[in-house]
């Protein structure tokens, strides 16, 4: 079955020249093009992941997005203006999974979103992974924290994965970017660290009042088990 996307953007030109391309390369594709009917087509169920443009009239993909992630997990690209590190950020913050920034080409989008499909649809590695209280069961992306659900979005898993997997030993933000997001580390690049920010919130603390996932000091983040 074509993996099914959802594009949500303003610019009619812009959306048929992407649906165009996507559809030569094996997706199934839906458009929206306000954030009213993009929060109602995500909520839908007929989506395996889902772009959001953040300037719109209306409702904008920020709002969009927060309107979506507030009950349901499914991945989320948001495009950017280039350079526009708040709109990054808040984005990223409020639960999207990734980021392209504008301009940007029909081929940088479907690599994107086979990188996150791949993590997020896959059932490699069926056995579930136990680090602490920490278990994971990677074919059905669930994880739970001293048996309590949590509820992560398909990156949060896909990081939080790689921590469980690398228990005890510190993972550099370039490994965690190349295994969890599907690409290279750039240059003032803050997405694992608001990642990492969401994913020590659905945690919590220890009995001591640390993080399970701890900052390694100029090496990137280690995730303790006592």
């Amino acid at each position: 079955m074509n993996p099914r996307v959802l594009l949500v953007d303003d610019d009619v030109e812009l959306l048929d020249l992407l649906r165009d391309y996507l559809d030569g390369e094996g997706f199934a594709v839906e458009c929206a093009y306000d954030g009213r009917s993009g929060v109602t087509a995500a909520l839908s169920g007929r989506h395996d992941i889902a772009i959001l443009d953040v300037m719109m009239p209306g409702i904008s993909g920020l709002q969009a997005l927060a309107q979506i992630r507030a009950t349901s997990t499914l991945p989320i690209i948001m495009l950017t203006a280039r350079g526009d590190d708040t709109d990054r950020i808040v984005g990223l913050e409020l639960g999207a999974d990734d980021y392209v920034p504008k301009p940007c080409t029909p081929r940088e989008i479907a690599a994107r979103l086979r990188a996150i499909l791949k993590r997020s649809g896959t059932a490699e590695n069926a056995g579930n992974l136990i680090a602490g209280g920490l278990n994971l069961w990677p074919a059905q992306r669930r994880a739970e924290y001293d048996g309590r659900l949590l509820e992560l979005t398909s990156t949060e898993f896909s990081v939080l994965e790689v921590l469980v997997r690398r228990a005890g030993q510190a993972v550099t933000k370039a490994e965690l970017s190349d295994q969890a997001l599907g690409r290279s580390l750039s240059r003032f690049d803050r997405s694992i660290d608001v990642h990492i920010s969401r994913i020590r919130h659905k945690l919590g603390n220890l009995a001591d009042g640390r993080s399970p996932i701890q900052t390694v000091i100029r090496k990137g983040y280690q995730l303790v088990l006592d």
